[in-house]
């Protein structure tokens, strides 16, 4: 087939090609899920109740949540724009993306141990809002949550759809019906422990495409082949190509005003993923013990994804540019950039039809775990924040087990529609993904104070928010039109504009939250979270699916409640811990290395750049182990047991053991010891 590159498409392949991948490959995936979910069901009594669907008991391990922060953090967008970025202004802004975006997961690493130790039994960020602020309050985190999500999740969609249209001629809308289908088949029949192993393996694939193509690049190549060629063709290009205010026009200096800029917007707009909380989710689900090391390891491993790609595959571009075996003559138009076609054409140039095959796998991937994270989030969002807070106060496991794949349904529905028509009117994915933040980034100062400050109040909280929104809007389009005097998607998709508004969003609040809480304080007790969040009943259920040693919410609640005055003191010291690492990275990836190359005016010598790539590549190596091998070695007792029990044909269907069971019986009489205690002291009052 020969290659289409009319109306900035790359068409490469045929639309059988595309199909059999978004078709066959997540057939594969759904299938493997559900084997697999069948047989920790019947090997490991793994039931997907209502706690196991939305939180997997509170169990995973720091291994398998690094990789699922870098796999739901990795989307299409982030492979795609990186390297089209990388391509158009250099290597900075390889680095800038990768720094700008992964300091909120290292961050957020300190808020998800807060989360553990404050409120351990609960099951959305959301319910603890309610707790604290009621329902005015618990609404308004719902509404900013949920829009998010949505169009985060349709954003998704979009970007996928797109690529494989520009590179297989398939259709956009059948393929944003087709890319989430089995994604939803297995995220109904594994929760969010399928969502886990998932990202794994969406991990490995990735890291391993992405590996081959820095070999081929830096070391392999006929045409490159190594870190001193991609240099001397660098040199040229800035020659052909200058970049608009780099130092002398150059691909190879941090001295770009633009880079900085787009930095502060990927610093902004970041932060947008932990307003819908997924990351939250992720952070509930995990081992307490586990969570900090987890976030911090996944922020560290996530930044060489869009870092070293972008390092490889915009600057290979680039540099190819001004060979002959360059596939797109004249060089890549400005439709084929808006598609964010780089990555597939620089794939394409250096390893023929077998890197652009890689290229649509590594998309497929990205998206559909992300798509599977969402959709986890969504769903205990609409199960516990909205049909048991409003709906149904009492509903048992079950029931809940019910409305939890509702949800999925009913989410996916929505998402598939709003994508299909974001589509049709030709919304520039890019766009909705630096601009999202600029509505509910607004939400991140306030969330963080939720769980670190007790002052802050229900008017605080609420008034902050929807009024910084206002302001983050107004200043965002204002700059706009006093930059250009019209407001139109080009003018405030401008690096300055959304920079302006991403980075208003994010530090207006700090003004008005201390205002409004001194206005109006409160006096929060902490403990309340602990009292008032229980887990759901699902003992009728498990007893249902033939389990024995079943447990009562109640049980499980006190349990979880135990274990956390035994690890306080652990925890907080994690928490420090939690506050210094996120000072140290924030500085280094913001300030301690990409300022001194900025300030002083510094082009990459030969030496330095082979020197720069060499530290990439072992950057790379390090992410490789954690994501990959260290989930495998952390789990490696629970995958002998499970092969034990499998070569034995052995089930025995006990969910809790006898010492869990030991354990509820010293708490019950613990409690009523000291019930007969307070009675004793009534009676003698």
């Amino acid at each position: 087939m020969s290659i289409d590159i009319s109306n900035g498409q790359f068409i490469i392949f045929s639309q059988g090609v595309g199909y059999g991948i978004v078709i066959g490959v997540g057939a594969v995936f759904a299938v493997t899920m559900a084997l697999i979910s069948w047989l920790l069901s019947r090997y490991m009594n793994e039931v997907q109740d209502s706690e196991m669907l939305s939180t997997a008991k509170r169990s995973i391990k720091s291994g398998l949540i690094a990789s699922a922060v870098v796999s739901s953090w990795t989307i299409a967008s982030t492979l795609l724009l990186s390297t089209t970025t990388t391509y158009s202004l250099g290597i900075s802004a390889a680095w800038w993306y990768g720094g700008g975006a992964c300091v909120q997961i290292i961050i957020f690493a300190t808020m998800a141990i807060e989360l553990k130790r404050k409120a351990p039994n609960a099951h959305t960020f959301q319910e603890i809002i309610k707790v604290r602020f009621g329902t005015v309050g618990h609404l308004t985190m719902c509404f900013y949550s949920l829009a998010q999500q949505v169009v985060y999740t349709a954003n998704l969609l979009i970007n996928g759809a797109s690529v494989f249209s520009n590179m297989t001629g398939t259709s956009k809308e059948a393929t944003c019906v087709l890319l989430p289908v089995f994604v939803i088949v297995y995220t109904l029949i594994g929760g969010i422990k399928a969502t886990f192993l998932t990202d794994w393996t969406h991990v490995v694939i990735i890291y391993v495409i992405m590996m081959t193509f820095m070999f081929k690049v830096y070391a392999t190549s006929d045409v490159l082949g190594s870190p001193e060629k991609v240099w001397e063709l660098l040199n040229e290009a800035a020659k052909t190509y200058p970049v608009a205010e780099n130092l002398d026009g150059s691909y190879l200096t941090f001295t770009s005003v633009n880079s900085g800029l787009f930095g502060l917007i990927l610093l902004g707009a970041g932060w947008a993923a932990a307003v819908d909380s997924q990351l939250f989710q992720k952070a509930i689900a995990a081992n307490p013990a586990g969570a900090l090391t987890g976030y911090t390891l996944g922020g560290l491993c996530w930044f060489t994804l869009p870092y070293a790609l972008a390092t490889t595959m915009g600057l290979a571009c680039r540099a190819l540019e001004q060979t002959s075996n360059f596939p797109v003559p004249g060089g890549l138009t400005e439709q084929q950039l808006s598609n964010g076609l780089v990555l597939p054409i620089s794939a394409y140039a250096i390893m023929g039809k077998g890197g652009a095959i890689a290229i649509l796998l590594m998309v497929f991937m990205a998206i559909t775990a992300a798509y599977s994270s969402e959709t986890v989030a969504v769903s205990s969002l609409l199960t516990y924040d909205i049909y048991k807070s409003y709906i149904n106060p009492k509903a048992d496991g079950k029931r809940l087990v019910l409305v939890t794949h509702l949800s999925v349904i009913i989410f996916s529905a929505v998402a598939i529609g709003l994508a299909i028509g974001l589509g049709q009117a030709n919304f520039d994915v890019s766009f909705i993904t630096t601009a999202s933040g600029i509505i509910v980034n607004v939400c991140v100062i306030p969330m963080i104070c939720t769980l670190f400050w007790k002052k802050l109040s229900t008017f605080a909280f609420v008034a902050s928010s929807t009024l910084s929104t206002c302001i983050s809007l107004a200043i965002w389009i204002g700059y706009s039109y006093s930059a250009s005097k019209s407001v139109t998607i080009t003018t405030l998709s401008t690096y300055r504009a959304l920079a302006a508004g991403n980075t208003s969003a994010i530090f207006v609040p700090i003004v008005f939250v201390p205002l409004f809480t001194y206005l109006k304080p409160a006096d929060f007790d902490w403990n309340k979270w602990k009292t008032e969040i229980k887990q759901v009943d699902d003992s009728e259920f498990d007893k249902e699916q033939g389990l024995t040693n079943v447990l009562s919410g109640e049980d499980l609640t006190e349990i979880v409640l135990t274990k956390e005055q035994e690890e306080d003191a652990m925890m907080k010291r994690k928490r420090n811990y939690g506050i210094g690492l996120a000072v140290f990275f924030v500085l280094f990836f913001l300030v301690l290395f990409p300022m001194p190359l900025y300030g002083s005016h510094y082009i990459f010598t030969k030496t330095f750049f082979r020197g720069y790539i060499v530290v990439t590549f072992l950057w790379v190596f390090f992410s490789v182990s954690i994501v990959t091998v260290y989930p495998v070695v952390e789990s490696w007792n629970g995958i002998k047991t499970l092969f034990k029990n499998m070569f034995a044909r052995k089930r025995t269907p006990v969910l809790y053991s006898e010492q869990v069971l030991s354990q509820v019986a010293s708490c019950r009489a613990e409690a009523e010891n000291k019930e007969e205690a307070v009675v004793n002291i009534s009676t003698v009052n």
